[in-house]
């Protein structure tokens, strides 16, 4: 039954996404991370206080956030089993984001092909970090593709990782750790000290999924029969070209697969970040690159829950 509750929830993100009015737990913790936050600054005042405040912010959300999963999901099985399966296919289902992630990069992709720079422009700025507001064509294929890359870590990967460990308590508390640096996870002055440890936590958890990442994603170019063989070489070559330790796995192991060239200098809050390119430019990126990269997300998603799940059935045995 449980892993049956994996695969429906899996299903019901590829048909359904998230759609903006249903409840959604992620949202829910959005607003206690934004509650938290603005107790924890009326309280710390100086840079050491404002570090400890973020160490208990991080806390405080993560281990309520795996509490109220757990205590949902057993009053739901105590009231009737079914009643708890089902809650654990809806939680499971709200922490997957390949639809969403999918469907936000098809309307950047829509918009280049049909619409104009202006509106190909603002549809990126909902997904990404950047300034958009001067980004060519090539430069919002290359920020669609690396979103995608990126996101297929955090969006499917590691809450189907963590599914494995834990169940959908530990996944749920994931998606804490992920909203948090999300969040308040930056390196400017306003969020240096109270997410650095929501940030160095973010890291952490995604250590193995993004390097299993690396894998996931080569097998599915060579299901894809994209270049697997590339995807593997620059996914371990250009494995650290990235501030963070965990981006570059998944971004470099696509650059490979689709022979073309990510990263670069970008400007972030109207500051300019100079960031080391990723892959070898065996040609120019083309807006058709967008659904490529789409297309080795989704696959590799559907081979990390085959993988997981069957280390769970060989493990627990349900």
């Amino acid at each position: 039954m449980t892993l049956a509750a994996w695969f429906i929830a899996f299903l019901l993100d590829s048909l359904l996404g998230d759609p903006p009015h249903w409840p959604h737990p992620v949202r829910w913790i959005g607003n206690l991370i934004s509650a938290l936050q603005r107790i924890i600054r009326q309280v710390c005042r100086t840079e050491t206080a404002l570090k400890w405040g973020g160490a208990w912010l991080w806390w405080g959300v993560v281990s309520m956030t795996w509490l109220m999963s757990w205590g949902l999901l057993w009053l739901m099985t105590h009231i009737n089993p079914w009643l708890g399966w089902l809650a654990q296919v809806w939680m499971i289902y709200t922490l997957l984001a390949g639809r969403c992630l999918r469907d936000a990069a098809l309307q950047v992709f829509h918009a280049l092909q049909h619409g104009s720079l202006t509106q190909s422009r603002e549809k990126l700025s909902w997904i990404v970090g950047r300034d958009t507001s001067q980004l060519e064509k090539p430069q919002i294929t290359r920020a669609v593709v690396e979103t995608v890359a990126e996101n297929s870590v955090d969006g499917v990967i590691a809450p189907l990782f963590f599914l494995m460990l834990g169940g959908a308590p530990l996944a749920m508390a994931y998606k804490a750790v992920n909203t948090l640096d999300s969040m308040v996870g930056y390196k400017t002055p306003k969020y240096r000290a109270i997410g650095y440890v929501s940030a160095r936590m973010d890291d952490l958890a995604n250590w193995l999924p993004a390097r299993l990442s690396w894998l996931l994603l080569s097998a599915a170019a060579g299901l894809l029969r994209a270049d697997y063989r590339q995807a593997l070489r620059i996914g371990w070559r250009d494995r650290y070209q990235h501030s963070s330790p965990n981006c570059a796995w998944s971004e470099a192991t696509v650059a490979g697969a689709l022979g073309v060239r990510l990263g670069g200098p970008n400007d972030y809050f109207g500051e300019r970040v100079e960031k080391p390119w990723i892959g070898d430019e065996r040609r120019e990126i083309a807006v058709s690159d967008i659904p490529r990269s789409i297309h080795l997300m989704l696959v590799a998603s559907l081979l990390a829950l085959l993988l997981f799940a069957l280390i769970r059935l060989l493990l627990i045995g349900i």
